[in-house]
């Protein structure tokens, strides 16, 4: 059985705005990257039931690249969905209304090609990124 890692951010926004933005690929491609050095130059949500989500993950200069690809098993609208990453590891986002704050947490199975601690630095990253974007606009 795969690892679990948890990781949680509390957000100055109410809950609407959170989830819209977190799940609204305009907004995804404002976010969703963990270092500066890197962006997220498309994403396309399906937000269903057996939908699909797809972001393109690149390093600005060019010199690498990936597609993180998920399909939705399940979505509770404002409250959590899970997906299923290409590579078959599970994930559960779960959004807790705090007023006025929002709690994002977020359990994930970990990959077994990179320390736990590298997964869970890198997923961090880009949830105080999106923090830092919902609370800035």
């Amino acid at each position: 059985m795969p690892s679990e890692i948890q990781i949680s951010v509390s957000i100055a926004s109410d809950l609407k705005k959170v989830w819209d933005y977190y799940t609204n690929p305009t907004h995804i491609t404002a976010w969703n990257f963990a270092d500066p050095s890197w962006h997220c130059p498309s994403a396309k949500v399906n937000l269903t039931k057996g939908g699909t989500y797809l972001a393109r993950m690149e390093a600005k200069d060019g010199s690498f690249g990936f597609d993180f690809e998920a399909t939705f098993d399940e979505i509770n609208m404002y409250d959590s969905f899970t997906y299923t990453i290409a590579d078959q590891r599970k994930v559960k986002v779960q959004f807790f209304d705090k007023k006025p704050n929002t709690e994002i947490i977020i359990v994930f199975e970990a990959e077994t090609e990179n320390p736990i601690e590298i997964q869970k630095q890198g997923w961090q990253s880009i949830l105080n990124h999106f923090k830092s974007y919902v609370e800035t606009h």
